[in-house]
């Protein structure tokens, strides 16, 4: 664990006091403090030693340890009665203020008797009265302990809230929620609520507010109907608390209440996420509340049927949830009894009881944007392929079922892969008997059956190369049971497994050409050498064909190569007629549709889609469909027709229910679907469609593409202002077991936390934003092969410091910035960054800030003239202007206001005058208002500002800016009064 340096001096002593102030609160905290006090000790001077102990035991009441405050408080107290000169009016009511902190820790310890915290509410009402100070703290504790203990609070609740309120009061937010709590005890929700809303919304806040509020505020508001309220309130009152040692009941609260509502998943997620408290809550009280909330979750998932599933509880052990819940609940109705005994009450198992016995309050509520059941986060073993579907009776022999398994196989059914599945099971079981039976085979061919079908699915994965060795096998085990046909198409499906395995050391496009190319002539005389097959199996050979010519031409790109394509889907669309095998018939009307649009020709590959549709609708087979009409939808999407798009891949979407996932990729038409309604600017709905289409590639296996998809959802919900959703998401996401153990890609994964780094800072949490850009800039730094990510980082980085106020370290950020940058420019990115750190050096800082402030600009000047000389245009205004601009508004805040009217001058003939079509109107505008008050207003000259605001608002009436002249208008109008 890292340990605290040791500083020489108070001043020393003092910057690691602030230093240590900056982190959470937790065991790194905590020793710290410690060894401050530790360093303190040896100064002459006794202050510092009154703020290294301040520190200690704010550590430890944050860091939930009740045990250790009240001593560090005693050795406070000893010093200011021998010293009360030393604690200046700031010391003196820290003083005062901490013997609330006391109170609270000793209600927290069962083995404190009544008598004692009664002792304490005595001594800390007579020193308030020698003090000279109002007794509305003492009072306010008085009531908190008769709350603890379950009597009447009439009495000690009006004493407490009746008198007038002091400095030494606990802040607004927390008074608010007692006496929320207090009408929430008698059973008054909307009382409750209503003495709750400045905290709920945001009015009143403190260390612990409103997070503390929200968690008791969740079942009320769903009580009361408040259903989209307490999901918002869940999202962003969670994050305040998770995983914080001093906010275990929180966490516990928030627990119960996804057990209340249908989300029991996400709830046994956020208890793993929260492992940590089971170890590090020395608090009793905060055990009981939190271990209770575990135990409503754990009951609940218990009762629904899956006590067996695992579960993150104590250290040095494994739990189901069965075992957590009885070891949970022995230790929590041991807390309870105990602090029963002490108090002579009954009131915390009486509570502890409401809260387990507390039905759901709703089936379901969608609380996330990655919405699970408990079936989905099951880790037992796989569950069985389902039966296939069928209006037939259930084969009633293994026999039948074998040759049912090859029938639908034949036809490219999709409920062939759920026989095979079940097969599979009953095959490798011990004392396995295969059927004698003459219809069926040998068990060798069963074998290749097995084998083939498990290298369709590892193609369907694109794991090539494990696709072809498995067809190999298949092909020879075919040979040995005297099937050449199917010896064939498995040899034929291994050649062109082989062909898409990606080349080391080579042009990929190229080498996969020819690798194609070779495949096909290797197929051509494959299909020769093999004749008298089945119809079904030639018709498969002529697909296999088809399909490596059009692949040939996916990778290529070439005109060339379109016309063997249509040349090969000729043939097999005359043979599958001819012999009416339709699944290819219909597979080769796809591939022809696929070719005109690889070539350009989308009309015509639409022309070809609506045939094809039209053939499937009367002939089949219908699980064809979801996968045509999904192409149709890309088709139109390509033709920017997005609303015909939509339609189609909607269609594809309900038709696709009927048929397994992995047929018909339904995650492909979610994600379709999902651009179809961006480009309609039904962004919710497209939200909808991201998501689940990622969930589905979870399942698939398909981690990279889902995390990918994923993370487009949550920049997709950042940009639509739905900030904790986005959060939520990606905490989820981040939580993944395999992405905490560092087996996803470290790139992918950096991107997730920039969103939510991203995310934070949108969502005003600068502290926590701030931590996750310096640690991706420090990862970002070894990033030898892609510097211009890095610079895009610590650019980033770099202006959260400067909002924080931390100009050296943004400094040093900046550098490293520009240093990538010099490896690979983003001349726009950087200039913005540097801009806007020149603009808080001199809004923070006044005119003390400018030589700072003009380095950075200085160093935006060199990222301009380096884009000018590249020829690079900004998408936005041009880095000229806006530098411009910036340097008018860096001197206007420092009061160099003739060098900001110059710049702003500069500025404004660099923008040129908006005309009737201008996006830049509201900048120019922006720029005129700026530059006429700096020289009507700073400059005291309103005679040219006013010339010039008249002239500006003559230009944008007239052009129809109306709105952009508002502001101008606003400005002269207060020129002309003064």
């Amino acid at each position: 664990m890292p340990t605290a340096p040791h500083p020489q001096n108070a001043d020393e002593l003092y910057q690691a006091l602030r230093a240590n102030d900056r982190l959470p609160y937790g065991r790194t905290r905590t020793v710290t403090a410690e060894e401050l006090v530790d360093t303190a000790e040896q100064f002459a001077d006794p202050v510092p030693l009154v703020h290294a102990l301040l520190e200690l035991q704010e550590a430890y009441t944050y860091g939930s340890e009740p045990r250790k405050s009240p001593v560090v408080f005693a050795r406070l107290l000893t010093l200011f009665d021998e010293q009360p000169d030393v604690f200046d009016e700031h010391l003196r009511h820290m003083l005062f203020w901490r013997f609330k902190w006391v109170a609270n820790a000793l209600r927290a310890l069962p083995e404190v008797p009544l008598a004692g915290l009664r002792q304490w509410l005595t001594e800390m009402r007579e020193r308030y009265e020698k003090a000279g100070l109002g007794l509305q703290p003492y009072y306010g504790q008085a009531y908190q302990l008769a709350a603890h203990r379950g009597e009447d609070t009439t009495v000690a609740y009006e004493l407490w809230a009746g008198r007038t309120r002091t400095r030494l009061s606990d802040c607004e937010a927390c008074e608010i929620c007692e006496r929320a709590l207090h009408h929430l005890a008698g059973g008054d929700d909307e009382r409750a609520l209503r003495a709750w809303e400045p905290v709920l919304a945001g009015k009143e806040s403190c260390q612990e507010e409103p997070a503390r509020s929200v968690s008791y505020a969740l079942l009320p508001l769903l009580r009361t109907g408040g259903t989209d309220r307490a999901r918002e309130l869940h999202l962003a009152g969670y994050r305040a608390c998770r995983r914080n040692p001093s906010m275990s009941g929180e966490v516990g609260r928030h627990l119960e209440f996804c057990a209340l509502t249908g989300n029991e998943a996400r709830g046994l997620e956020l208890l793993a996420e929260n492992r940590n408290l089971f170890d590090e809550v020395a608090s009793p009280l905060d055990q009981l509340d939190f271990l209770t909330g575990v135990e409503v979750l754990l009951r609940r998932v218990e009762a629904l049927g899956h006590g067996e599933l695992p579960a993150a509880g104590y250290p040095g052990r494994t739990w189901t949830v069965t075992g957590l819940r009885a070891e949970v609940g022995g230790r929590a109705d041991d807390l309870a009894a105990r602090f029963d005994a002490r108090n002579g009450t009954t009131a915390h198992a009486d509570r502890r009881r409401a809260r387990l016995d507390r039905a759901p309050l709703l089936d379901a509520l969608e609380l996330t944007l990655r919405t699970r059941g408990l079936d989905e986060v099951a880790l037992a073993a796989p569950v069985a392929a389902p039966a296939p579907r069928t209006t037939a009776a259930e084969p009633e022999s293994l026999s039948e079922l074998i040759v049912r398994a090859r029938a639908l196989d034949a036809q490219g059914h999709p409920d062939a892969r759920a026989c095979w599945e079940r097969l599979r099971t009953l095959a490798s079981a011990r004392g396995y008997v295969h059927p004698d039976d003459p219809a069926v085979g040998p068990l060798v061919r069963l074998r290749a059956d097995l084998l083939a079908d498990e290298a369709s699915r590892a193609g369907d994965d694109e794991d090539y190369a494990l696709a072809a060795d498995l067809h190999e096998e298949a092909a020879g085990l075919y040979e040995d049971a005297g099937e050449p046909g199917d010896a064939a198409v498995s040899r034929a499906s291994a050649l062109l497994a082989s062909a898409e395995i990606p080349a080391e050391g080579a042009e990929e496009p190229e080498a996969k050409v020819a690798a194609l190319t070779a495949a096909h002539e290797a197929l051509v005389r494959l299909h020769e050498e093999t004749p008298g097959i089945a119809p079904y199996q030639e018709a498969r050979l002529l697909r296999v064909r088809s399909t490596a010519l059009g692949l040939r031409l996916q990778a290529s790109g070439s005109e060339e190569h379109v016309a063997p394509v249509f040349a090969e889907v000729d043939a097999l669309h005359a043979f599958a007629t001819r012999h009416d095998v339709g699944g290819q018939v219909s597979g080769a009307l796809l591939i022809r549709a696929s070719t005109f649009a690889l070539s350009g020709d989308l009309p015509a590959a639409v022309t070809e889609i609506d045939g094809l549709l039209d053939r499937l609708k009367a002939h089949g087979p219908a699980w064809h469909l979801p996968r045509t009409l999904g192409l149709r939808g890309r088709l139109q999407l390509g033709l920017r027709d997005a609303e015909a798009a939509r339609a189609d891949l909607a269609e594809g979407l309900r038709l696709a229910a009927d048929w397994p996932d992995d047929v018909v990729d339904t995650g492909r038409l979610h994600s379709d679907l999902a651009e179809a309604c961006m480009h309609l600017d039904r962004p919710d709905e497209a939200l909808r469609h991201l998501t689940r289409s990622a969930e589905l590639g979870l399942r698939r296996g398909d981690r990279t593409d889902a995390f990918c998809a994923y993370g487009n959802a949550a920049q997709l919900s950042l940009d639509l202002g739905r900030i904790e959703d986005c959060i939520a998401l990606l905490d989820s996401l981040l939580a993944e077991p395999d992405v905490a153990a560092g087996e996803v890609d470290d790139r992918l994964v950096a991107q997730l936390r920039l969103t939510r780094a991203r995310a934070l800072h949108a969502g005003e949490d600068l502290k926590a934003a701030t931590a996750e850009f310096v640690a991706l800039a420090a990862e970002s730094a070894g990033w030898d092969d892609d510097p211009g990510s890095h610079a895009m980082i610590a650019g980033e980085t770099a202006v959260l410091l400067g909002e924080s106020g931390d100009f050296g370290r943004a400094r040093g950020a900046a550098d490293q910035a520009l240093a990538a940058h010099a490896r690979a420019p983003r001349y726009e990115q950087l200039s913005n960054c540097l801009r806007e750190l020149a603009r808080l050096q001199c809004q923070q800082r006044g005119p003390e800030g400018l030589p700072d402030a003009l380095a950075f600009l200085a160093d935006a000047g060199k990222v301009a003239d380096e884009a000018r000389a590249t020829g690079y245009e900004a998408r936005g205004r041009s880095l000229d202007t806006a530098l411009a601009y910036e340097y008018g508004r860096v001197n206007a805040y420092a009061g160099e206001h003739e060098d900001a009217l110059t710049a702003l001058e500069k500025a404004l003939a660099l923008l040129g005058e908006p005309g009737p079509e201008n996006d830049r109107a509201g900048e120019w505008a922006e720029c005129v208002r700026l530059a006429s008050a700096v020289e009507g207003v700073s400059l005291e000259r309103p005679a040219p500002a006013l010339t010039r605001l008249d002239a500006a608002v003559s230009r944008l009436t007239a052009l129809g800016h109306t709105d952009e002249a508002e502001a101008l208008t606003a400005l002269a109008g207060r020129l002309r009064d003064e």
